[in-house]
């Protein structure tokens, strides 16, 4: 990684039941739509299982640049997901970008 590349984190809870069908189908897409945006590399989800934190699961993914990186957020399929699932599925959320020092 050069220090032009961002990995972009997200830690969430879903609104769903822990186990549930629904949390599984949630993370499952999340996995297939966002890993096909072309400009993201090493997408990876995690599910988050320190007791200092009580976040559920986390989304990690790297961009070459901030140019990569914004053409992330433009995406379409980034921009359907954020409006048509993020924003109705997600409970709470905390995001961190971060680069190289």
């Amino acid at each position: 990684m050069d220090k032009s590349s961002i990995i972009h984190s997200v830690i969430f809870t879903l609104k769903h039941a822990q186990g549930s069908a629904e949390e599984a189908q949630f993370l499952e897409d999340g996995r297939r739509i966002l890993s096909s945006i072309p400009s993201v590399r090493d997408f990876q989800v995690y599910r988050q299982v320190s007791p200092k934190n009580d976040y559920a699961f986390g989304f990690s993914m790297t961009f070459a640049d901030a140019a990569a990186y914004e053409a992330y957020n433009e995406h379409p399929l980034h921009v359907a997901f954020v409006n048509e699932r993020w924003l109705t599925e997600v409970e709470r959320f905390q995001e961190i970008d971060y680069q190289q020092h």
